[in-house]
Order: structure tokens, then C-alpha cells, then sequence
């Protein structure tokens, strides 16, 4: 059979400026400003990881129905026996003119062509009129939450875990389309998404509920709970009212700490303890070599400490520690670090970096001048 899942999105490595909150989703960008970082960032830092495991899961209940879809419709095509599954002569004219759906991860409607919204508009129509069908034939009966795919695989996750499993290597590894599942998606898959997405996220009391306006949640529990709806339409409120939130509140200060910074919050608390016990020990030293009358080659030893205070308290201002900048490294969790690959955010931490450092030289300069040559008094 040939292959027909769509390349993996590609991080564009020509991009002149910072990413937006979309390219961070659908994967095309680097560490430090990667998938990865900003949910370890929206874990340790927002606090609201929940609301981007809702948006991932969304997204991958998005490309569980396209690759369903695109299966049957290639059935059709090829005029196997499945494409009878269809229904009626008008879903099998709607899956001829889906086209093949190779556009890259679901995201918001106001960022998607007049092209993909008709595609997916045509996609959820189908699945509509299908889970109508099944209904009649009893495909759906007796389905309930305890057959899903959340409750027969049961992810316990909570906000202190590891990233999820959803975008780092899930079982279907069903993010985008990029990562199309290897085996046949059952249409009972795509109900079960569904229920799991409803009943982990959106019931009042939810393992992890998400704040979502009431009518939203309203209109998405009445369409799968009373309608048998399933399809991806179900969400895009939902959607484009977390990925707003998201973009609004929390990825401006994930840009922030990692495309000017590379220094976690517990890290700069260290530096800025460091860098006060090192001022408070050079000032003390300082002044008792100055009034014990001690010679300058001896005083010229206070650049060690008032460096060392300095650097740290430099590194606390400025969210940035200049060296690891300049050698390629970015903190994501307390004294754990990664690789800067993303060309843009390497230029601009390098940038930042050698200021961090002109400006550490210049006052350590002037400390150290200050106290060498200032005249010994002996009290």
C-alpha cells in the first residue's frame, strides 16, 4: 500500500524574526522556543498546562478524523467494498470532493484558508451524516465513556508530570497530521476522542476542568452528549477561545524568558543570592583592607569576589547568563539545559549576551578601581 501520510512540518530555518504562537504548535519551530519548552514553561511558569493539553488534544482529535476520512475516501475511490461504509450516494460525492486534506496541524479558524475551512466544513458534514447513520443501524449504542479511547488507556496526567504523552510519543502520536497512525482509525476511535476530550476537560468537576465561557461548554456537551455528534466543529469554539487565552496571556512571557533569556525562576533566585553574599563579602573585605592600609597588589584580589557578585546579579537583571548564551545553551527546567537551535533566538541571545557582559565589565572595573586605589588608613 503506498504511503500516504503527509511530511512532518519542516522549522523554517530562513525565519527572520520570533515565531508565533501557531508555528510553536504545529511544531516548525527550535529549542528554546519549541513545543516542548513552552509546555514545560505553561506547566512550571503559567500554571494552566491543562488549557494546552485541551488545545493538543483538540488537534489531535483533528487528525484522527482526517486520516479516517482520507482512508474511507481513498475506499471510495479505489472502489474497495469499504466505500459502501459511506452510507449513501451523497457521502460518497462528498468524500470525492474532499480532495487528500494534506494541509499541516488543526489550528485556529481565523488562521486557516478559505480552502481548509471548506475542506474541514465538508469533512465534519460527513462525519455528521455518518454518526447519523450509524445511529440508526445501532453502530452507537451502548457506547459510553467506559469504552472510550481515554478510559481503555488511561492517562492520569496532572500539571507536575512530564509533557504528554499526546505530542512527545503517544500511542497513535496523533498531534498533526504528520503523525498519521500506522494501523486503520475505527470510527468508534472518533467517538471516544470526542467523550475523552468532554469528560477530561469540559464537565463541571472534570479530572481537569478548563474555565471556558458557559455557553461554550454548553453547546459542546449538548452536541456529543444529546446529539451524537463527533466531528472536529464541535470544538472550534472551544478552540479559538483557548488558543486566544493562550496567546494573550501566556506567550508573550514565554517568548520573554526564552528568546531574551535563558535562565529558569529558581536559577535567577540562585544568581541573585550568589550575587548578594559576593557584594556583601567584597564590600567587607574591601573596606577592611582599606583601613588595615594593605598595598594595591594585595587589594587587586577583590576582583574575585566583586566578579563573581557582579556576573550573578548581571544574570538576575537581565534574566540571561551571558556565557551559556554565547557557548549555545538555554535552561528549560532548574540546572537542566538545551542546545540553542533556533537561528533567530541564537543571534538575538548572542546579542544580548555580549551586553550582559560590557555591562558586568564595565562596574566590576569600576568597583575594583574604586577600592584598589582609593588611599589605605590604618585605624
Amino acid at each position: 500500500m503506498a504511503d500516504f501520510t503527509t511530511p512532518s512540518p519542516q522549522p523554517d530555518m530562513d525565519r527572520n524574526r520570533l515565531p508565533t504562537l501557531f508555528e510553536v504548535l504545529s511544531r516548525r519551530t527550535l529549542p528554546p522556543v519549541d513545543l516542548f519548552s513552552f509546555y514545560i514553561y505553561m506547566r512550571d511558569q503559567q500554571r494552566s498546562v491543562d488549557y494546552l493539553d485541551f488545545w493538543l488534544d483538540v488537534a489531535q482529535h483533528m487528525s484522527l478524523c482526517r486520516h479516517y476520512v482520507r482512508e474511507l475516501r481513498r475506499s471510495v475511490m479505489i472502489g474497495t467494498p469499504d466505500g459502501e461504509k459511506s452510507g449513501s450516494k451523497r457521502s460518497s460525492q462528498i468524500l470525492e470532493n474532499l480532495g487528500e486534506m494534506n494541509h499541516p496541524a488543526a489550528g485556529p479558524s481565523m488562521l486557516m484558508s478559505e480552502k481548509e475551512k471548506n475542506q474541514d466544513a465538508q469533512m465534519s458534514a460527513f462525519l455528521r451524516e455518518e454518526a447519523a447513520n450509524g445511529a440508526n443501524n445501532g453502530l452507537n449504542n451502548g457506547h459510553s465513556p467506559s469504552n472510550s479511547l481515554g478510559s481503555t488507556n488511561p492517562r492520569q496526567t496532572t500539571s507536575n508530570d512530564r509533557p504528554r504523552p499526546s505530542f512527545m510519543s503517544s500511542p497513535m502520536e496523533l498531534t498533526s497530521d504528520s503523525n498519521s497512525p500506522a494501523h486503520t482509525v475505527a470510527r468508534a476511535d472518533i467517538r471516544a476522542s470526542a467523550e475523552k476530550i468532554l469528560y477530561t476537560f469540559l464537565l463541571p468537576g472534570a479530572e481537569r476542568e478548563i474555565i471556558l465561557p458557559g455557553a461554550i461548554t454548553q453547546d459542546i456537551t449538548l452536541s456529543i452528549e444529546e446529539r451524537g455528534r463527533d466531528d472536529p466543529e464541535v470544538f472550534d469554539a472551544a478552540k479559538d477561545y483557548v488558543f486566544q487565552a493562550m496567546e494573550r496571556d501566556a506567550f508573550p512571557g514565554f517568548l520573554r524568558m526564552k528568546a531574551l533569556g535563558n535562565l529558569v525562576p529558581p536559577s535567577l533566585m540562585m544568581r541573585l543570592i550568589i550575587g548578594l553574599l559576593a557584594m556583601f563579602g567584597a564590600f567587607w573585605v574591601a573596606f577592611i583592607l582599606i583601613f588595615l592600609d594593605y598595598p594595591r597588589h594585595i587589594r587587586v584580589w577583590l576582583i574575585l569576589p566583586f566578579t563573581v557578585g557582579v556576573y550573578a546579579l548581571c544574570s538576575h537583571q537581565y534574566a540571561l547568563d551571558p556565557i551559556l548564551a554565547l557557548v549555545g545553551f538555554s535552561e528549560y527546567t532548574f540546572m537542566s539545559f538545551s542546545r540553542i537551535r533556533e537561528p533567530y533566538v541564537r543571534k538575538l541571545l548572542n546579542k544580548r549576551a555580549l551586553m550582559v557582559l560590557g555591562v558586568t565589565i564595565l562596574i566590576d572595573a569600576a568597583l575594583v578601581v574604586l577600592f584598589v586605589f582609593v588611599p589605605g588608613k590604618r585605624l
